[in-house]
């Protein structure tokens, strides 16, 4: 047991739970208006959005996964340095457009912007169910990453005693996220960005100077995990691997539902373009994190007994606790290992809330109570993001891990496929509001195939075309596809229909 890395863990922990409940409180508003209670009142500005949507997008999975990567892969690890910086100029041109009109007509979801411009029902509930599905599963590898530093610190996290840590932090999130709402994460993210902005610069200046400086870590690493494969004849092998997942990723970003309910909760769209701006210093950092990758394999953290049950049970995972444990003394893990697991509760608090908000909005009020007030959509909201937790601990505790990381693989296919609606949506009417479900359904369909004949271990196809094999995102290549139905589905409903859809937006909003 790590006894005084434990007690800092606990300590802040602690600290962040009352900033949590606290946060009710600041920048008062009635939070029985789901506006208030699921976007923050909209009144977020610079500092604060920052800190939010760093949190949020940077989570404690990033913090594990990005690494193990790395230390498993290798180069291939670094493709979520270029997405990151990548999506940045598209959040710069696109957002403060979608802020200005959700503002205008009191959109609070992806879902319902789509069902104001387009008029189709269908289009709106295909989006909600898209981004509830997707998220679900990416709310339970927050609470693996929290499980994984948990057991680092030599607690146990088997069987219904192991549990009790997880469950306790579960009920904690669930606890403030259901009195704060919004408010309770954004206050919380500034805690764990700056720990994790602490945690990531010594780790990057004391672990090399202890292990003999960069030159001694990279000469450590074998060669071919340095630089990405050459690929064979005939193929672009990593390379199109490589670029396909950091543009694919790029584009499904910001989709997600709890980055849009980050976007919207902005007090301006300038907000949202200074952001854009400087958003991009946490992407430094992730770079300087996925380097934790090589520096755990040139520690030799792997083969040390000590930590040779952490590797057993959470396999590349534990490569970066491993590493705190390894190079740090006991006060300065808990600080690291809190970063993490307050790392984990930011997003997750985030996630459910933008689930809710989703369910909410786009079925509770569209389909089953259309005449519901103010304030029993928020009290639906809040029971939702209840929900939500329940069903991410139940994936944590009662199924295989890897059931997750399968599901939050087809999430980013999945996501991706709203893209047609959401981003053309903002700039153009063309498209028919059916052809974009039909292509949706059809870009769906064929990432879930493509996912299922990879056996859910890879994202990455090997499209064939001639005698060149281009390995690939698949969520690129389908989404791809779903903008070539959709554009001829387009024509052709042009040509044989005169149904037309009411856009209850005009150019004015976008401006």
């Amino acid at each position: 047991m790590q006894w005084t890395a434990l007690f800092v863990f606990v300590g802040l922990f602690a600290f962040v739970t009352i900033m949590g409940f606290a946060a009710a409180r600041w920048r008062a508003g009635d939070l029985n208006h789901i506006n208030e209670w699921g976007l923050g009142g909209q009144r977020f500005g610079t500092w604060v959005t920052w800190f939010l949507l760093g949190g949020d997008l940077y989570t404690a999975y990033t913090f594990i996964a990005v690494p193990a990567l790395v230390f498993s892969a290798g180069a291939m690890g670094f493709f979520a340095v270029p997405y990151t910086i990548i999506v940045y100029p598209m959040v710069f041109v696109i957002f403060p457009r979608l802020w200005q009109v959700a503002r205008k007509h009191g959109f609070v979801t992806a879902s319902d912007f789509v069902k104001g411009r387009y008029g189709h029902s269908g289009l709106a509930l295909a989006v909600a169910l898209t981004g509830i599905l997707a998220t679900m599963p990416y709310i339970a590898l927050q609470l693996v990453g929290m499980e994984t530093v948990i057991g680092a610190l030599g607690v146990e996290t088997h069987g219904a005693v192991g549990h009790l840590p997880l469950i306790i932090a579960f009920l904690i999130l669930a606890a403030f996220t259901y009195t704060s709402g919004l408010r309770a994460p954004a206050m919380i993210a500034i805690v764990k960005d700056m720990l994790i902005y602490i945690t990531v610069i010594a780790a990057v200046i004391i672990i090399p100077a202890k292990l003999g400086g960069y030159g001694a870590i990279f000469g450590a690493v074998p060669p071919e995990k340095l630089t990405l494969a050459t690929p064979p004849a005939g193929s672009l092998g990593s390379w199109s691997a490589y670029a396909t997942l950091a543009l694919g990723s790029a584009l499904a970003l910001f989709l997600y539902p709890h980055s849009m309910t980050g976007v919207l909760s902005a007090s301006s769209g300038h907000v949202i373009r200074r952001n854009a701006a400087i958003l991009p210093a946490y992407s430094l950092v992730l770079g300087l994190l996925a380097l934790l990758g090589y520096m755990a394999y040139a520690s030799g953290v792997a083969s040390k007994p000590e930590f040779a049950e952490g590797f057993a049970r959470y396999g590349a995972n534990f490569a970066v606790p491993a590493l705190f444990l390894d190079q740090f003394q006991g006060w300065f893990v808990g600080v690291a290992f809190a970063a993490i697991g307050i790392g984990a509760l930011v997003p997750a608090a985030i996630m459910s809330i933008a689930i809710a908000n989703l369910f909410t909005r786009n079925i509770y009020k569209e389909y089953l109570r259309p005449d519901c007030k103010p304030e029993d959509e928020a009290r639906v909201a809040k029971i939702v993001s209840l929900v939500a937790k329940v069903g991410a601990l139940f994936f944590v505790l009662t199924l295989d891990t890897k059931l997750a990381i399968q599901l939050q693989l087809l999430g980013g296919i999945w996501m991706i496929q709203t893209l047609p609606a959401v981003f053309f949506g903002l700039y153009t009417r063309w498209f028919d509001p059916r052809a974009l479900l039909i292509g949706w359904a059809v870009g769906l369909g064929t990432g879930t195939w493509m996912a299922w004949m990879l056996e859910f271990k890879t994202s990455t196809w090997p499209l064939v075309i001639g005698t060149l094999t281009i390995p690939g995102y698949a969520a690129l290549y389908t989404v791809i596809l779903n903008l070539a139905v959709a554009a001829v589905l387009t024509v052709v409903f042009r040509a044989v229909s005169k149904t037309r859809h009411v856009d209850i937006t005009v150019h004015a909003d976008y401006v």
